[in-house]
């Protein structure tokens, strides 16, 4: 009753003052005796069914939190009690991003969908460095790194991934390169080879391995995902995140009229969905399920989250689900795959 009045509060709110709030709740309370273990307790669940191993890493259950939610890596903590076992922290730039003019963030209500223009608004590496050494959550953090927009040439976007890599390395579990939210990027396979050859090849001079994935978006076209996949298994790249938002209106209950004053924006939520699953199955089926998938985008429902395992994800990421479901959204389906896990089992063997 009293998260449904909270939401209902929020949903009146514009989408980015709601965050800012959310955010705001969260930092209040974290200095509170034993407010962590009261979320936990509402929120988190446990079971021993549902550990899995991938990239070599013991996740305590498939779901995570995707990235756009904590872009410094502030709450790491704070995020970890509501049961995500991974968190996708950033996209995090080498330079500070303000991210584009206000208004940026647009809810579809009717359809269960955000439009966000919010572009990489985070403060940038070294910031998020001093937020993840103060961290000391047991989840599992992947760093989504990207470049500076202002970064055209392939030289400045290479120095971007390079340095924002090296100097997040020691302090993440997992490294995804983002190609996702830069249309020039996304459907320039050759680039994005280019960027992975360099932090495969400054990888090796760590003692410790750490995966390297690469986040894909939905409207790649089917030929630069092709040749990218290809390279990912030959290369030695650990796997895919798939996908991300769109910049496709198809489908939307949302009147013509408002998508026309909403103007351009990544679309999240609800009509992803089918679009997502559809590429899950494609890479797990081209790459003869020897890139493990992390499913993200569109996934509003326990149900939702099975259909991405079923096709063949690893694990799954929610973001907007969450935002409309509510953080209990967590808890109901790690249940529901605790549920149906020995029927998954015995389809997946």
């Amino acid at each position: 009753m009293i998260f449904r009045l909270v939401r209902y509060i929020f949903m009146k709110l514009s989408p980015e003052v709601a965050h800012r709030q959310t955010l705001l709740v969260l930092k209040a309370i974290r200095g509170l005796p034993f407010a962590g273990k009261l979320v936990k307790l509402i929120f988190g669940y446990k079971s021993k069914t549902l550990k899995t191993t991938v990239f070599g890493l013991e996740f305590d259950n498939p779901v995570g939190l995707a990235a756009g939610l904590d872009p410094n890596a502030e709450l790491c903590d704070e995020l970890s009690w509501f049961g995500f076992s991974f968190l996708d922290v950033g996209a995090i730039t080498p330079l500070p991003e303000e991210g584009n003019p206000k208004p940026r963030i647009f809810p579809l209500i009717q359809d269960k969908a955000l439009v966000n223009r919010i572009g990489l608004r985070n403060k940038g590496v070294s910031a998020a460095i001093e937020n993840l050494k103060k961290s000391r959550g047991k989840a599992i953090i992947s760093a989504n790194i990207a470049h500076n927009l202002k970064s055209k040439t392939l030289e400045a976007i290479k120095e971007d991934y390079y340095r924002t890599f090296s100097m997040l390395y020691d302090f993440v579990d997992i490294l995804t390169v983002n190609i996702s939210f830069d249309s020039d990027v996304q459907k320039t396979s050759e680039l994005a080879e280019s960027i992975l050859d360099m932090l495969l090849d400054l990888r090796i001079c760590y003692d410790t391995y750490k995966p390297i994935l690469i986040k894909v978006s939905p409207d790649m076209p089917q030929e630069d995902l092709d040749k990218l996949l290809k390279y990912c298994m030959l290369s030695g790249v650990d796997g895919v995140v798939a996908g991300n938002a769109t910049q496709s209106r198809d489908s939307l209950q949302t009147s013509r009229e408002r998508i026309n004053k909403i103007g351009k924006g990544f679309l999240s939520g609800a009509p992803l969905f089918r679009k997502n699953l559809a590429l899950v199955r494609h890479i797990v089926e081209y790459t003869r399920d020897r890139l493990p998938v992390i499913a993200c985008g569109g996934i509003m429902s326990p149900e939702q989250a099975q259909e991405m395992l079923d096709a063949g994800a690893a694990l799954v990421e929610m973001l907007t689900g969450i935002i409309y479901e509510g953080p209990g959204l967590v808890k109901k389906t790690l249940k529901h795959l605790e549920k149906v896990k020995p029927s998954m089992d015995n389809q997946n063997s």
